[in-house]
């Protein structure tokens, strides 16, 4: 896709999955369940699909496993067979890996890179924009806020600031889990003149609060208001068809003005609900990836809760979650779905 068509699809709203990472028992990549997993995204409406991201486990990078590369061929590969879909690769590490990444990803045609900044996590923030400018002149740049308890850091408003005048940068992807560093992002844009930076949420927390929120604040003496348009969530990687069906409620009540439904604030509250058993918000979402992966198992799109890394597991307690919030929101479950087409996606 063409650098100004993605511009373009980011800016209508999109429903952006970050991807799992297949994995056999003995926590392999398992190429048909991989592929599984994009076609049914695809198959479930959405606009784009992330991978190489937190969701897709960032020890994909680890020479001993030598996934990353490999992970992004596979997707784009699959992904070839609808050109309309946004490509984000995730981007990590230190100037020189984030460099090489970003070569990875230009060259596998993927539309933008999603820039974490985890790997500099004591370094100042004049050490921090001299690095998200040179990987913007590789590919185009989503910026990443992504919660300290999942690899991330503070970000404070000025660097928000200073990010937005880097041209490259098409969208933000806001993930604190905090509201008020929620709000620093998107003032800073807000307090730019970039009206082209599109906003995302990744807070898995909030999601439909933040879809349906005018944020505006007072910016040299005159109101501006902007919106987060989409979501590129781990949330939205399961359940996806239901997530599809909600995003576009969320988008047609905010561009016909009228007044929101309470149906839809109490639906906010039943997915907060369910992430918190998928992400193991009780236990400071360690389990976070592998609850992803256990309703995916339990839909038979995955054969197991594998990670790479043997310590990421369900926590005590997390499966009972799961079990309950399942009983509880059957309506936001896409298992019929899932069901109907399951055997047709895991077809190589």
């Amino acid at each position: 896709m063409e650098s100004t068509e993605a511009r373009s699809s980011l800016s209508r709203g999109l429903v952006i999955p970050a991807c799992p990472l297949a994995l056999n028992a003995q926590r392999k990549l398992d190429e048909r369940r991989q592929r599984a997993l994009v076609r049914y995204y695809r198959a479930a409406g959405v606009g784009g699909i992330a991978v190489g991201v937190h969701t897709t486990q960032f020890a994909i990078r680890d020479p001993h496993h030598g996934l990353f590369e490999p992970l992004l061929a596979l997707v784009a590969d699959e992904l070839s067979r609808d050109g309309a879909l946004v490509r984000i690769g995730g981007i990590c590490g230190d100037t020189q890996q984030a460099v090489a990444e970003a070569t990875v990803l230009r060259r596998l045609g993927y539309d933008a890179g999603l820039l974490s900044l985890g790997a500099f996590r004591g370094a100042q923030e004049d050490a921090l924009l001299p690095h998200c400018r040179t990987i913007s002149e590789i590919i185009p740049l989503m910026g990443f806020y992504l919660q300290p308890a999942a690899g991330g850091r503070v970000l404070p408003f000025s660097f928000w600031r200073r990010f937005t005048e880097i041209e490259n940068v098409i969208a933000i992807k806001i993930a604190p889990f905090n509201r008020y560093q929620t709000l620093e992002v998107i003032r800073a844009v807000a307090e730019s003149d970039r009206d082209d930076i599109v906003l995302y949420t990744g807070n898995d927390d909030n999601i439909i609060a933040d879809l349906l929120t005018p944020f505006r604040f007072s910016v040299n003496g005159a109101p501006v208001e902007r919106r987060i348009v989409g979501g590129l969530l781990g949330h939205w990687a399961v359940w996806t068809r239901k997530a599809v069906e909600i995003h576009a409620e969320c988008r047609r009540v905010v561009e016909s003005g009228e007044p929101i439904p309470i149906e839809l604030l109490r639906r906010n509250v039943e997915i907060t609900d369910a992430n918190a058993a998928f992400f193991d918000a009780a236990n400071g979402f360690v389990g976070c990836i592998a609850g992803i992966h256990e309703v995916l198992r339990r839909q038979g799109l995955l054969a197991g809760t594998w990670c790479l890394d043997p310590r990421e597991a369900l926590r005590p307690g997390q499966r009972e979650e799961i079990d309950r919030v399942c009983r509880a929101y059957p309506h936001l479950s896409d298992d019929d779905f899932v069901a109907k087409h399951r055997d047709e996606w895991l077809c190589l």
